[in-house]
Parts: structure tokens; sequence; C-alpha cells
């Protein structure tokens, strides 16, 4: 049946456009998708997404082609996805710290994380881990705080950059336990951990997959899990929270996002199709082995996470004073 006779199906008081709309989702994709991917590869993005990308183009039956666009803390592949043909094939792995943290940070972004994109579905929850050098004489959360509290200003805390998850993460806690530890900015968060295992800093938030060979290598003490519950990769590790930090909670989190406008019916499609891809044993076990909550919504479910999160961590960061201009 051809799409002129599928609409000649549909209902007139639905509208014409509307019925035209759901024909295309239907038939859609016809071409390959393009992911964009905000950081380069490597990164637990880059791994989070080229694993959707490739569950999506077997489901899908076109290729979902990966387009690393690194560069400004997730601003350029955020912009390059706003800016894109609203017709389903450009689509983004967002960031907690593009979607949420840098809108924050910033009043200068070209980009309204809120009105320049549809939401799709959240994909992946991830845990941060409060990390030491294996020198330090604090081995639980406990004895890291009466540490912190005993001599203040000389614990050095490493991040991947002002504003980063990491970095407020580390606000979070200084915040929560009354503690004063020094942040000390990089590059990169893979700098911060080269440096944590060589003993220039003694402390650092990540995400558990970038640390979990070292902590299983020794090179690292893994003392609580940022989460509201425990991390399946490292079930020994207790919360912050539980540690001596009440109300402790802080991840980062990764979600699929069309331009604004994308058709709703198309999202739709997409939406149905990452919630496929999550559940399958393949992808469920490799985001879990790698300390990661494999997490999909609704797009409204997406949104209203979104706008409270923003709430909760815009206190953070007034409080701690931190601003990128």
């Amino acid at each position: 049946m051809g799409t002129i006779d599928v609409i000649g199906r549909c209902s007139w008081t639905l509208g014409v456009a509307l019925c035209a709309a759901n024909v295309f989702a239907q038939s859609y994709p016809t071409k390959p998708i393009r992911m964009v991917i905000t950081y380069p590869p490597g990164g637990n993005a880059d791994l989070v997404g080229r694993a959707m990308a490739g569950k999506l183009s077997e489901l899908m039956g076109q290729p979902v082609v990966v387009d690393n666009r690194g560069g400004a803390g997730g601003i350029l592949g955020t912009m390059i996805t706003a800016q894109a043909a609203p017709d389903g094939y450009t689509i983004m792995l967002g960031t907690s710290a593009g979607m949420m943290l840098n809108p924050l940070l910033s009043s200068k972004l070209p980009y309204d994380a809120l009105k320049d994109f549809a939401p799709v579905s959240k994909v992946i929850v991830l845990p941060q881990l409060l990390v030491t050098n294996p020198q330090l004489s604090a081995k639980t959360m406990k004895e890291l705080i009466a540490l912190a509290k005993a001599k203040p200003g000389t614990l050095n805390a490493g991040s991947s950059g002002v504003g980063t998850p990491n970095h407020l993460g580390t606000e979070l806690l200084k915040s929560l336990a009354g503690v004063n530890i020094v942040h000390v900015p990089y590059k990169g968060g893979g700098q911060a951990i080269t440096d944590l295992m060589g003993g220039q800093i003694q402390l650092a938030f990540s995400s558990v997959p970038a640390v979990l060979p070292h902590i299983r290598a020794g090179r690292l003490n893994a003392l609580g899990v940022g989460s509201a519950r425990r991390s399946p990769a490292l079930p020994n590790v207790p919360t912050i929270a539980e540690s001596g930090v009440p109300g402790y909670e802080y991840t980062a989190w990764n979600g699929i996002f069309a331009p604004a406008r994308t058709p709703q019916a198309i999202v739709t499609r997409l939406n149905a199709e990452i919630i496929k891809g999550l559940a399958t044993p393949e992808i469920h076990q490799r985001f879990v082995a790698n300390g990661g909550d494999p997490a999909s919504s609704t797009p409204d479910e997406l949104r209203a996470y979104m706008l409270e999160e923003s709430a909760r961590w815009a206190k953070i960061i007034k409080v701690a004073g931190i601003r990128i201009e």
C-alpha cells in the first residue's frame, strides 16, 4: 500500500498533516542516522554512545553512525545538534554536564537545553565514586572527613575542570560534611587520575568505569559511591550517604535527545527502540559490568528529571560561587 493510500484511510478529523507524519514515522528511518557524541573517543560518553548506536543499528535496520564532536566541555557537539534539521536523522547522546550543568554555569551558551531539544529517553545513570591514593592514611569516608576537619585546606581534590560533574561532587561533599578541601582543576579527568595515582593530589571523584581497573589493580582506593544505592560493580563499597554524609547523592547521566520540533511520532519510535535496546542482555550487562545503571524513560520523564536535577544543582553551584563565562 502506498503512502497516498494510507493517508486516504486516515480520519480527516485528525488532520492530513498528522496522518502524514505518522506514515513518515512508520517508514522511518530510510537512511543512516547520525548520533552526535559531545566528547572525544575513548571516554565514558563515547563508550555508552557507541554501544547504543550499535544496538539501535540492529533494531532500526539502518546504520547509526557515531559523530564525535568534542570541544568546549561538550558545548560544540550540543550546539551542532541543536542546529540540525529536526527530521530524526540527527540525534545526540546528551550528558548531565552539557544539558544541565553548563546551562547553570554560563549565561552565554549558544543553545537552550530545554527549548532547543526534544528529549527522547534517559539511557544510563553513572554513579560517581570517591577514590583516594592508597598512601592516604584515611581508609574510610569517616576517616577522610575526620582528617579533613583536623587539617583543613591540606587535602587536594582533582577534577576534569571547573564546573565539571566531578568538581561539583567535591563541592557537594564539602557543603554537606562541612570540610575544607582544596579543588585542583585539570584539563581532563585522565590527568587528574594520573596525578592521584602519583600522589600529587589525595582524592578525586570519577565515574565508576574510568577508575574501576585502577581499583581492581590496587592503584586507587574506593571510599564511597555517590548514588543512593551501592554499585553492582563494587558491592563492597558503601554509599557516601551511609558512610557519614547523610543526604549525599551524586550521579551523572546520559540521555538521547533530538533537535526541537522533531516530529513526535519519530521521537516515540526512537524512544521505543532505545527501551528495547536497554532491555537486551548484551547492553544491560555491559553497562552494569562497567558500573553504570541502565535507565530508560519516557520523553516527559527525562524532561522532568532534568528540571529536578537542575534545581538541586543550582543551589549547590550558588553556594560554591562557581561561574564560567
